[in-house]
């Protein structure tokens, strides 16, 4: 079952339990996979959209849900904190497991190790290898920090 099949099938599960907060979130994933699917059609690069193009899109809108909390919290907003943390929790539910702080610096320094990596100046080959390797269970922003902080060590 495709990644958009699941979503589909979730939607129609909550649709039956009046879950209205999920409703409204898988509503909001639908459309956005919609508004994908019509951009994917037109234009030079047509192609079909597939489970990578939903998941770049999912992370996108988690990452969005995430810099909102922060807001949230900062504002003391604790209505709105609730709502963006219920959309967070079920989008990455969508997602891989993302891997803790420790396995990721594990990671990044055996990368450093393997690839020769000595400064600063091999951040963008070791974040390239670690694209290739590990894209979907990384979060970038915090290898970033990690491999820099590595490399200056």
């Amino acid at each position: 079952m495709s990644l958009k099949e699941t979503i589909e099938t979730e939607y129609k599960n909550a649709l039956k339990a009046k879950d209205k907060s999920k409703i409204s979130t898988y509503r909001l994933i639908l459309s956005s996979i919609k508004d994908l699917d019509i951009l994917n059609r037109s234009g030079p690069n047509k192609k079909i959209t597939d489970d990578d193009d939903i998941k770049k899109l999912i992370k996108k809108m988690v990452k969005q849900r995430a810099e909102s909390i922060d807001i949230y919290k900062k504002n003391n907003r604790t209505d709105l904190l609730e709502v963006e943390q219920n959309e967070f929790y079920i989008l990455t539910s969508f997602l891989p497991k993302q891997l803790g702080d420790e396995e990721t610096k594990k990671i990044c320094a055996e990368l450093i190790s393997k690839l020769g990596a000595s400064s600063v100046k091999d951040m963008g080959k070791v974040m390239g290898e670690l694209k290739k390797l590990h894209s979907d269970e990384i979060d970038f922003a915090k290898a970033g920090s990690l491999i820099k902080e590595l490399l200056n060590t």
